[in-house]
């Protein structure tokens, strides 16, 4: 069984320990390029790059004095400097290190949420080449429609689950964008030479035009990319949900041993797992929504969307970290029941296999609507009384003058329905074994 899973490496992304670390990072490397430049003495530089520190419970204690986050750093971090930390900060803005930084942690972020994606691409796979032939029956508006296979279903779910990667990858490129030109985006007290640089050394990009920040479209897509992501694992979740109803019961989320499903009923056996993930993805779209409030702001900028940000952007990521990861505990260890979606495709009595018919009519010149009278008023009767739908049909003179039993009886081979699915698989993608 797949171990269960808890995230250390997001959490320790969105730690105060981490965050206090980028921005360091993004002070240092913009002094490196302004003693290039001659803004620092290089020896002053090196004593910096020596003595940079910082003490997180140090930046609390400032705080709660100086009510700024960005000065009770730098408070701190000239503490460990001395000096030479007058230089450190020169013609930047808070925003250049906050949004420089929030960056980062996006995007390592985002490389987290790819792999775990990759993770379940691979369980989705594998599901899906196992069960590529296993029969079930296909249902529309909830009613058995036609037979369809288990490793379509899942081969499906490994397409979208492709474009959701696909977007959080697109996301990434979006958000990975480095912010230094001071206070209102100007460049007036610093070369944009220094905002290339440290782009460079980040592996982003600088921005084209900025105000005091950057511009929250970007956070917003990343929050869309991430709540969508999390849209479609609520759709595959909730489908797993009803095919584990007890009057279909052809999948069924893994049941430990010494689980328990209900303080009141010891038989239940609760599809939870799948359940929860349905609950957090309304939290993700929720999350979405403020993202989206935060890109219009006043002017250069307010600060409306910096309290928002720093709950909706953190804990939509570690929610769809956690998301992913009971999603691969689910599909990498779900009961599937060959058996019982085969008794369920004989439920209707072969009703599911009445387009075949019509359509066979009509490839003998038969009207549509003459065709779809025949085989109807056969399901109708199926419904009715609850009689095999191939005896019924046998014994229409009307159909019998069209078709002989033979014929009919063609009619109702499942591997019919299935003659495209290695074209299908091929082109999703899905090979191997």
């Amino acid at each position: 069984m797949i171990e269960r899973y808890t995230g250390p490496e997001m959490a320790k992304i969105w730690s105060q320990e981490n965050k206090f670390n980028t921005w360091l990072k993004v002070e240092l490397l913009a002094c490196e390029k302004m003693a290039e430049l001659g803004i620092i003495p290089k020896k002053d530089l090196a004593l910096i790059k020596r003595k940079a520190g910082f003490d997180v419970k140090r930046i609390d204690e400032i705080e709660k004095t100086v009510n700024h986050d960005v000065i009770a750093f730098l408070t701190s971090l000239s503490e460990h400097v001395g000096p030479a930390s007058r230089h450190i900060h020169y013609g930047m803005t808070s925003s250049d290190v906050l949004d420089t930084s929030l960056s980062l942690l996006m995007r390592d972020a985002a490389d987290l949420l790819l792999d775990r994606m990759g993770v379940l691409l691979n369980e989705t796979k594998k599901k899906a080449l196992k069960y590529k032939f296993t029969p079930m029956v296909g249902r529309s508006h909830g009613v058995h429609a036609e037979p369809v296979t288990f490793g379509l279903k899942m081969g499906l779910m490994f397409t979208e689950l492709k474009r959701v990667k696909k977007r959080l990858k697109a996301s990434k490129d979006v958000i990975s964008i480095v912010k230094i030109s001071g206070a209102v985006g100007t460049h007036a007290h610093l070369p944009a030479s220094v905002e290339s640089y440290v782009a460079k050394k980040l592996g982003m990009e600088p921005a084209a035009i900025s105000t005091q920040i950057i511009q929250r479209d970007r956070h917003a897509d990343f929050l869309n990319s991430i709540a969508l992501a999390g849209a479609v694992l609520e759709k595959w979740a909730l489908e797993i949900r009803n095919l584990q109803r007890t009057e279909i019961y052809e999948v069924e989320e893994y049941f430990a041993k010494g689980q328990k499903g209900s303080s009141a009923m010891p038989h239940k056996r609760n599809p939870i797992t799948c359940e929860r993930i349905c609950g957090l993805a309304r939290i993700l779209r929720g999350n979405a929504v403020a993202g989206l409030e935060n890109v219009a702001l006043w002017h250069e900028r307010d600060i409306t969307h910096s309290s928002a940000e720093r709950i909706i952007i953190p804990d939509s990521a570690i929610l769809l970290d956690y998301m992913l990861s009971l999603m691969v505990k689910v599909i990498g260890n779900l009961n599937v029941y060959p058996g019982n979606m085969v008794k369920n495709i004989l439920k209707t009595k072969g009703l599911v296999f009445s387009q075949r018919i019509m359509l066979e009519l009509t490839r003998r010149g038969v009207s549509r609507e003459k065709a779809y009278k025949i085989v109807q008023r056969n399901a109708m009767e199926v419904w009715k009384t609850g009689r095999d739908f191939k005896d019924l049909l046998l014994n229409d003179k009307e159909l019998k003058a069209l078709m002989n039993a033979g014929e009919i009886e063609k009619c109702f081979d499942l591997k019919y329905y299935f003659k495209d699915v290695n074209r299908m698989f091929k082109s999703a993608g899905i090979t191997g074994r």
